[in-house]
């Protein structure tokens, strides 16, 4: 130990010594004959900055590697950045649009350009930003999910779900995001407590002057999509209606009175529309009865010629020209205020519209079923416990896949068209010809002949390989069985579906074995008044400030002051001043200790105080190597800080301390530098 300058400045030291390992390659592995440990990062979007949340999964990350280091694995943490299909686009789109450009005026290769320069020129920001949190990375080994060979694993692995019968095309009524212009999955929907309008309407039944039956709904303008109207089949308000038709208000259009199970004799009148194109609910009754389905809207949610009426009309103004026909005509008995849940897309906030779309989906109940076998028996851990019963939950209910996105940034789904019902699913356009020319027994065919499915698979498609394909496991297999499985993921728990079940997935069906030890859910970083941090409340701050004023040290230490595992945390910036002073404790200690003068020889008064802080050192150790255990990381800098502070500072150097200009025998300063050390 040198000598040390008098006040403790955060940045000078933390970008010395940063810049000083990376240099050195400190934090790069090699397969060698040690023991690996490793980490994946959850690779953040390429177009994302530092928010609190990677401040704290970075933290623990980079705590559980720098230990398996000291402890003399070959620790590899692997860092990387997803492309994120659907926020990717959008910003593209926006730029080249402020530029008055339209990205279909352009065309797909040329739209590819811009993006891949928006990558370039954005993409590395996060990672920058990780440095200067002072993350371990192994920065030689940072991946891209959109890079070549990741690219080429997506599409092997498509094609090779399709060759076992997993994946498959079909029409279905999926979750559809009028914004991106995309139908993104059940995962990628969030549902908010909404204060709506409940309207009650009266359709006419034919062949009468004044019989009407009366239907509640909160989407008047899909009336003009109805193609029934549906009761109970015990309902006797009704059953004289079998075989009768009602009139549709608005479109006077005579639909057929049908009878289902599906419907509650008790909600509201016990009567349903049916909008086959427009439900989910309403689809699957319209698939049992052979109804006919009626789509009103155009891809971005406005009303299309399909439906006769408010042609062109963006579906919320459409809801108000509804009320006012339906008012106008006398068909609106009366409208009551609920509290429901809507959908939103994840991605870009809007109201999700379901519509029937045709999608490539990847049958999930058969991968499953390992994976939720292996987190049940704890062979995969989860910490902590609790959240096994949300993954359970999940895992037995699953839905199939949607994994196709109407996009052009992305994985371009390997199909390769002769007409709509003709296809050949192949990894290159030169394999699939060949398979076109064997399969229709078409020798002649052409490569012009045959046209790639326009679209992208789903971003999650490619991250949920990332354990194996950082390693490029899907070419060689060189460093994937050295490295693999790795050792723990953390993740906040609302990408439990999106990604850690997935990731377990592709483990057991692609390499028979787990992608991982551990899956440590952080909680929740929220305010101190407990509203979760977001942009749009002005309640978080910047990252980067937070480090500027109180260095990474005191960040790092301020947000694990208020995380307990898997429990949400009260994040108060009073902590990383906390941290910060605690790291000025630290660097005064040392001074203190490097301004004694020292003389040779052994004190033996000073033994009972060295005695004593070994012991207190031995049973402080144990107690951190339990913690570390249970991954209780907050417990751990909890009895760190309180060791450091008072046995350390305020005991051990006050005993050992020499009087006024009397020196330090060396047997005892040397004893102090090593403790120090440790």
């Amino acid at each position: 130990m040198g000598t040390i300058t008098k006040n403790y400045e955060a940045k000078d030291i933390e970008d010395k010594w940063y810049k000083y390992w990376e240099e050195n390659d400190f934090f790069h592995s090699v397969p060698d004959e040690r023991p690996s440990y490793t980490i994946c990062i959850p690779p953040p979007n390429v177009t994302g900055v530092l928010h609190m949340g990677h401040i704290l999964n970075n933290t623990i990350q980079d705590i559980m590697i720098r230990r398996a280091r000291m402890m003399g694995y070959n620790a590899c943490w692997v860092p990387g950045t997803d492309h994120a299909s659907i926020a990717t686009e959008a910003k593209v789109v926006k730029k080249l649009k402020e530029q008055g450009i339209d990205k279909r005026d352009i065309g797909r290769e040329a739209f590819l350009e811009h993006a891949f320069e928006w990558k370039e020129e954005y993409g590395g920001v996060i990672l920058k930003q990780l440095r200067k949190l002072g993350c371990s990375c192994d920065w030689k080994r940072t991946r891209f999910t959109m890079e070549p060979k990741l690219s080429k694993a997506v599409v092997k692995v498509f094609v090779d779900l399709y060759n076992k019968g997993k994946m498959y095309r079909g029409y279905r009524m999926t979750n559809w995001d009028p914004s991106a212009l995309t139908a993104v999955s059940d995962e990628e929907v969030y549902h908010k407590e909404s204060m709506s309008k409940l309207y009650h309407v009266r359709y006419l039944v034919e062949g009468t002057k004044d019989e009407y039956v009366t239907i509640a709904t909160t989407r008047p303008e899909t009336i003009l999509g109805d193609t029934a109207v549906c009761f109970h089949p015990e309902d006797e308000r009704y059953l004289h209606l079998k075989g009768k038709n009602l009139i549709v208000p608005m479109v006077d259009r005579p639909v057929p009175a049908i009878f289902d199970d599906y419907v509650d004799m008790e909600f509201g009148t016990g009567a349903l529309k049916v909008t086959p194109a427009h439900d989910v609910n309403d689809y699957e009754i319209g698939k049992r009865h052979g109804l006919k389905t009626i789509d009103i809207f155009t891809e971005t949610a406005h009303i299309n010629k399909t439906a006769g009426l408010f042609v062109g009309e963006e579906r919320f103004q459409a809801r108000k020209s509804a009320v006012a026909e339906l008012e106008r005509i006398g068909a609106l008995v009366k409208v009551a205020e609920i509290n429901n849940k809507v959908g939103y897309s994840e991605r870009t906030h809007v109201v999700i519209e379901p519509r029937l779309t045709r999608q490539w989906f990847l049958q999930m109940k058969e991968l499953a079923a390992p994976a939720l076998e292996n987190v049940m028996n704890d062979h995969v851990k989860f910490v902590p416990a609790h959240q096994k019963n949300t993954y359970r939950h999940w895992m037995e209910n699953v839905r199939d896949w949607c994994v196709s996105r109407q996009l052009w940034w992305g994985q371009r789904i390997p199909v390769y068209y002769l007409s709509e019902e003709e296809f050949v699913v192949a990894e290159t356009a030169e394999e699939a010809l060949e398979l076109a020319r064997k399969t229709f027994d078409r020798p002649e065919l052409q490569a012009s002949d045959l046209k790639q499915d326009e679209d992208v698979v789903d971003t999650w498609f490619s991250s949920w390989l990332w354990p194996i394909s950082v390693f490029d496991g899907f070419e060689t297999e060189e460093e994937v069985n050295y490295y693999y499985p790795t050792k723990a993921v953390v993740t906040a728990p609302d990408i439990m579906f999106f990604w850690i079940a997935r990731m377990i997935m592709a483990g057991y069906e692609y390499k028979g074995e787990k992608p991982f030890d551990t899956v440590y859910y952080t909680g929740t970083v929220r305010d101190p008044k407990g509203r979760k941090m977001s942009k749009s409340l002005g309640n978080s701050p910047d990252p980067l400030k937070l480090i500027e004023e109180y260095g990474a040290d005191g960040t790092r230490v301020g947000m694990l002051m208020a995380s307990p595992a898997g429990g949400d945390l009260l994040f108060d910036t009073k902590l990383c001043e906390q941290g910060r002073n605690f790291s000025n404790k630290i660097w005064n200690a040392c001074r203190l200790v490097k301004g004694w003068e020292v003389k040779e020889g052994e004190n033996k008064d000073n033994s009972a105080a060295i005695q004593w802080f070994e012991n207190k050192f031995n049973q402080t150790l144990e107690t951190i190597e339990k913690y570390y255990d249970q991954y209780r990381f907050s417990e751990i800098l909890k009895v760190s800080y309180s060791f450091i502070w008072s046995d350390f500072c305020s005991d051990y150097l006050e005993m050992i301390k020499p009087e006024k200009d009397q020196a330090i025998d060396a047997a005892t300063y040397q004893k102090t530098i090593e403790f120090f050390e440790k």
